[in-house]
């Protein structure tokens, strides 16, 4: 008998779909005609152990028992899946041929992989598993996933790495939010101080932000227009602008941006360039093509719909999932790639024909006009891994059956997707400088050419700015007068949906130490793409951030808690060099020993610098124990099982930091 391992049952339900009839429906899995059995997780079924299932002691928190580090890890099962667990534990026994169908990303790797081994399965079974890769629910898809069964060892540098990004958020996790919790029970803040080895940078992000805009001093700049004509008459379509180029002899004059902040300099040019000559120095001409931009990634489409239609990066997710499991229409939606196989260039005539007909009349009008014949550079085997871009499925959805952020999201991945199947958007692009009075001056003009696939998008449309006359190098014009404009910097934004998002897919932008800057690549982020919108909600669930229209603000325990914290758990820097290890450890360019190393190194340094640390500025607040049975604990690093305590016990004040436990791992 050969065993079906999903991830969760609406995949399992899918799996079987596929596979010869009769079913026969078991409690917790299916039979297909042909013997194969399907069954399913139900999510991660097994979490991480607590501190105390270690060592009974750590139930009681106390400073000296930190930092706590397994010898050796274990897992636990979850009290509300034990039953299939159980289920998995009998199948896993009676079946000849085990088939992994985790997710396609590292997380669903794992998923899986740790049930397999916590199972205690005999190695040669375990060794002949094979990997069942499914991103398209719909029958025909997972058809020919089954079809394509690859060795799932091939797949153990993903295991290892969310194995790893699993861990180190317990061991952050659990080690700060103890110490922080305690050292704020001594100014009596009675609460949980939730630290988090992702969380607390994103935080810290937001804070640093509203800290910029309160502390902002608005200053004055100054820049100076050429109002220009071909001869000293005023002709019609004859007169344009042309804007003022401080030469490096001006530099004491600017500002760190080059503006210039010297109203009287700025005064000056305009007086001389008032009804002088104006001479042509250069004139290019351009044509310049821009290409579709590439299908979705979640991170990408979460910022798009926050754009469009202030879908926040969790609902966004949500829909995502209801679209892919419930609806079948689109793929795999938690891929970090934006790149498609070569092989589903086949399927483009089929998809394309398909939204013709779908309920949105600009989506379907659209794709009327698209040529699927047309191959974009999505398409490329050599950057799709274990996933790949989000696209619609060969199944188009009923557009009255969606709800409204269903549709709305349906419908950017539908245009996204149909931008690969037109030509390049070309504009012609002029640069004009001049002389005038020995100062240089620029006009330019960009006007389009080809619209290309920039027809699906309606409100780009028809922004071409004003035109420049036909100048000749040498040509002699009149400025008629000098404008002196009075401008003001402008405070940063304070973050939106998007623009958080965008900050952790490139969180190099916002790393402080030009070390780390310089290995990070610009699509290094903190998170995975399946866990920044939880990542974000669950800050506003601990009350640390809150919503004021579209901007996203840190709240005053916020804010708080990131004074009282060291620098260095607050900045991006350390997580986004360890994100960046994570996903070499995916790619078997670095260790999960060497990654483990470094976190249980600088966790040693984070709680004996941070043991006589005195919290400021955090306001009483009284202690709320949970409700026995509710949540303990997660991945980010939220803790709230057991009673803090500031007391120190003589008896346990120097248990070793290494505790032991039965691996399973």
């Amino acid at each position: 008998m050969r065993l079906i391992i999903a991830e969760k049952p609406s995949m399992g339900r899918a799996i079987a779909n596929a596979l010869p009839k009769p079913h026969q429906k078991k409690d917790g899995y299916i039979v297909a005609g042909d013997g194969t059995h399907v069954s399913w997780c139900i999510g991660h079924i097994l979490e991480q152990s607590e501190p105390e299932d270690y060592d009974p002691l750590y139930k009681k928190w106390h400073y000296d028992h930190l930092p706590i580090i397994p010898e050796q890890w274990q897992l636990k099962p979850k009290s509300k899946t034990k039953s299939q667990l159980s289920v998995l534990r009998k199948l896993t026994k009676q079946a000849q041929q085990l088939i992994h169908a985790g997710d396609p990303d590292r997380e669903g790797q794992l998923l899986v992989d740790e049930v397999i081994h916590f199972l205690k399965l005999p190695k040669a079974k375990v060794e002949n598993t094979q990997r069942l890769l499914v991103s398209d629910l719909n029958t025909p898809a997972v058809k020919k996933a089954l079809n394509n069964l690859q060795s799932n060892k091939a797949f153990i540098p993903l295991s290892v790495s969310a194995l790893a990004r699993s861990r180190s958020d317990w061991l952050i996790g659990m080690n700060l939010t103890r110490a922080f919790t305690l050292l704020g029970q001594k100014v009596n803040f009675n609460s949980v101080l939730s630290v988090g080895r992702v969380q607390t940078p994103l935080l810290g992000i937001v804070v640093k932000r509203d800290q910029e805009i309160a502390n902002f001093v608005s200053k004055d700049y100054y820049q100076v227009d050429a109002h220009l004509t071909l001869t000293s008459a005023i002709q019609n379509n004859s007169d344009f602008t042309a804007r003022w180029q401080p030469s490096e002899h001006c530099a004491p004059h600017q500002d760190e941006e080059g503006r210039i902040i010297n109203k009287s300099l700025a005064e000056h040019v305009v007086k001389q360039i008032h009804q002088q000559p104006a001479v042509v120095l250069d004139v290019k001409k351009e044509r310049k093509k821009q290409t579709a931009p590439l299908p979705y990634n979640l991170s990408s489409l979460q910022i798009d719909a926050a754009k469009a239609f202030k879908l926040s990066a969790q609902q966004v997710l949500d829909a995502c999932q209801s679209l892919y499991e419930r609806h079948k229409a689109i793929t795999y939606p938690r891929s970090d790639c934006r790149y498609l196989p070569n092989q589903h260039f086949n399927d483009a005539p089929a998809i394309v024909s398909n939204l013709t007909s779908y309920g949105h009349a600009h989506v379907a009008h659209v794709a009327t006009q698209a040529n699927p014949k047309l191959k974009s550079k999505a398409w490329n085997d050599s950057k799709v891994g274990a996933h790949h871009a989000i696209i619609p499925t060969l199944k188009a959805p009923n557009a009255s059956s969606l709800s409204g952020p269903e549709a709305n999201v349906y419908q950017l991945i539908a245009k996204q997707y149909l931008a690969q199947f037109f030509g390049a958007f070309e504009t012609d692009n002029e640069k004009v400088t001049l002389e005038i009075n020995k100062g240089e001056f620029v006009a330019k003009s960009v006007k389009t050419a080809v619209i290309g696939w920039k027809i699906i998008y309606e409100k780009e449309l028809n922004n071409d700015g004003p035109s420049l006359p036909q100048l000749n190098i040498g040509q002699t014009l009149f400025c008629q007068r000098g404008e002196l404009l009075t401008k003001q910097t402008e405070p940063p934004a304070y973050f939106t949906d998007a623009t958080l998002l965008a900050a952790m897919t490139g969180i190099a932008r916002f790393v402080k130490d030009p070390n780390i800057k310089k290995v990070l690549r610009e699509t290094d982020g903190l998170g995975t793409e399946a866990t920044r919108a939880g990542m974000i909600e669950l800050l506003f669930k601990r009350g640390y951030l809150t919503r004021q229209g579209k901007s996203i603000r840190s709240t005053d325990i916020g804010q708080a808690l990131i004074r009282a914290l060291p620098e260095a758990i607050t900045l991006p820097d350390m997580t986004a060099h360890w994100e960046m290890q994570l996903q070499e450890i995916c790619e078997q360019n670095a260790h999960y020993q060497t990654f483990i190393k470094e976190i249980e190194h600088t966790l040693h340094g984070l709680i004996a610098s941070a043991k006589d640390t005195r919290l400021v500025g955090l306001p009483e607040k009284p202690f709320k124990p949970k409700r026995k049975g509710s949540s303990k604990r997660s991945y980010t690093g939220s803790y709230t099982k057991g009673k803090p305590s500031s007391k120190s016990s003589k008896s346990t004040s120097r248990r070793a930091t290494k505790t032991k436990a039965k691996t399973t791992q």
